[in-house]
């Protein structure tokens, strides 16, 4: 039985490695390195708390304004509006309130058992060491700027998510650089981050290679099926028999989804990130400011920036001035934060309007699963995804109902 995953992003190499430990012989597939898409630039956060659907009518209110502001949190490149229109029709049709208190429980389902999964996998694989102890700190200047945000806080209160409540004074006792502007703060001490998470992912490529997994290198061309499929086609290499596939290409499995018959209302939210080796200063927690949408992580060897989201798709070449407005508005948090020895990074994450992604098996073609569609939440479901789908690939029967994420509901 050879199962082939194709995507070496954090959630195919997981998969890959969870299906390898569960006996199946596993090829898995990218046209670049073990995670060197989407997953080399995310903000290395285990974001347990930030489930809640991107729908939701405060936001919908807001996206006209952001459109016109070229530095606002969401910008669509003019040139790429009537491609997004029907993207952006059922965004607007998944903000009924019926429709977001039901995405809510989907996504706190996933959240509420990522620890479950996670700590398990790190602790088989070695890799504890990756993730730190120290949450995450929401920003707030005062008390106007925590009401905007208290949507956030009762739907957590909703699902018994553990926060906090700190005063400026008790944020800067625990991040001593933070500015006096910052005059409330929410802990939210679930949302731990890794020390680096490109390595994280090669590492569990390597965990995988070592239990006798293959990779391979190449661009999927097409897919041989009859009556199941068989076969996946790659460009300039001969075909790999596939008695299953797993696509979880990210961004780029809407492309493989046509080709199979299956399209999927899929869209990239590329994001940026400032990768800083000498920032000036030292952190120990995450922050993030909702207000000014940014995020800052401690990762990697140096403090990375990222924030904001762009709809432009998958070939427009990157803009790097939205990197530049994030540090900006993260030297408002950290005065003293300095941009010297940097890079600057772009990347695509798959988004569906609704906000949940997808793990299920193909409606029409026997043997076809996907798993894709994570959005900003890659790292923090990749052990659950892994542990859902190595169940419905394997016949064992998963933790959770599966039906909200199927391919088929929309």
């Amino acid at each position: 039985m050879t199962t082939v995953v194709v995507g070496a992003g954090i959630v195919g190499t997981t998969i890959a490695y969870e299906l390898k430990k569960r006996g199946r012989r596993v090829v898995l597939l990218d046209k670049g390195e073990v995670g060197g898409g989407a997953s080399y630039g995310n903000m290395a956060s285990i974001a347990v708390t930030e489930f809640m659907p991107a729908s939701r009518p405060s936001i919908c209110k807001q996206i006209p304004g952001w459109m016109l502001d070229p530095e606002g949190p969401v910008r669509v490149r003019p040139g790429y509006m009537p491609k997004l229109l029907p993207w952006f029709a059922r965004f607007v049709a998944a903000s009924r309130p019926s429709k977001l208190r039901q995405l809510e429980a989907e996504g706190a389902v996933l959240c509420k058992r990522v620890y479950d999964d996670l700590l398990p996998l790190l602790r088989e694989t070695g890799l504890e060491g990756e993730l730190t102890e120290e949450g995450c700190l929401s920003l707030y200047s005062n008390e106007a700027e925590f009401s905007a945000d208290r949507e956030h806080i009762e739907i957590l209160e909703r699902f018994d998510f553990p926060h906090r409540r700190l005063t400026g004074s008790e944020a800067r006792e625990l991040e001593p650089e933070l500015s006096d502007s910052i005059g409330i703060a929410v802990l939210f001490p679930q949302n731990r981050s890794l020390r680096d998470p490109f390595r994280l992912v090669q590492s569990l490529g390597q965990r995988f290679a070592e239990l006798g997994g293959e990779f391979r290198r190449g661009a999927v061309a097409g897919f041989d099926r009859s009556d199941r499929i068989s076969a996946v086609r790659i460009v300039g290499g001969d075909p790999i028999a596939a008695d299953e596939v797993v696509i979880c290409a990210g961004a780029h499995s809407g492309i493989l989804s046509k080709m199979l018959g299956e399209p999927m209302p899929l869209e990239t939210e590329r994001g940026y990130h400032t990768q800083i080796m000498s920032p000036g200063i030292s952190m120990r927690h995450s922050v993030i400011w909702p207000a000014r949408a940014f995020m800052v992580t401690p990762t990697a060897g140096g403090i990375r920036v990222g924030g904001t989201v762009e709809m432009a798709g998958l070939d427009a070449a990157p803009d790097y001035r939205r990197s530049k407005v994030t540090v900006r508005r993260a030297q408002t948090a950290l005065p003293n934060l300095r941009c010297e020895d940097f890079s600057e990074w772009m990347g695509h994450r798959p988004a569906f309007p609704d906000t949940v992604p997808v793990m299920s098996a193909s409606a029409k073609t026997p043997g076809v699963f996907y798993a894709t569609g994570h959005g900003h939440l890659g790292v923090t479901y990749a052990a659950t995804t892994a542990r859902l789908m190595g169940d419905l690939i394997t016949g064992a029967t998963p933790p959770v109902d599966m039906r909200p994420y199927r391919i088929d509901r929309f």
